[in-house]
């Protein structure tokens, strides 16, 4: 059994990141990983992003969920609702650079993006190496720490 099967996705989007949905959601069936999906459905009459990335953060946080995929019109505001919630490193990104890097460096446990910015099959790649990079840690988690020192209300001096 692969890494991936161990694990759950929390996924969400509002009405502006639904054209990525279908990308990412055949992308984690195809690598069999389970997930459960928090998002806008056909009849929903919130149409908010912060519901809908609190939602999946909420999930994350829990710790019933590995990694949370969110997707909104640019990714930023449902990155920063995500971000809200204690413990979630969310990062939105729409090049693979910065996905690989925010999981290697950042321990990131959310990723956001925008429908509005990148095409689906650009959604589906940024979620395979957000997946496939590991946290290097080392160096990188005592800013981590700095990260969670913050979140308490304290200075990460």
């Amino acid at each position: 059994m692969s890494e991936q099967k161990k694990f759950k996705i929390a996924v969400a989007c509002d009405p502006a990141g639904v054209v990525l949905k279908d990308a990412v959601l055949n992308l984690l069936n195809e690598r069999g990983i389970e997930f459960t999906y928090f998002g806008i459905n056909e009849g929903d009459t919130c149409r908010d992003y912060p519901v809908y990335g609190y939602r999946a953060a909420k999930a994350v946080q829990s710790g019933e969920y590995k990694y949370g995929i969110i997707m909104c019109g640019t990714g930023i505001g449902i990155s920063m609702a995500a971000n809200k919630v204690k413990g979630i490193r969310c990062a939105c990104c729409s090049d693979y650079f910065s996905a690989k890097m925010t999981r290697a460096h950042n321990d990131a446990n959310m990723l956001a993006m925008g429908g509005r910015v990148i095409a689906p099959e650009t959604a589906a790649m940024l979620v395979e190496v957000f997946l496939d990079t590991p946290f290097e840690g080392g160096r990188h988690q005592r800013r981590i720490d700095m990260f969670n020192s913050i979140e308490d209300g304290n200075s990460p001096e």
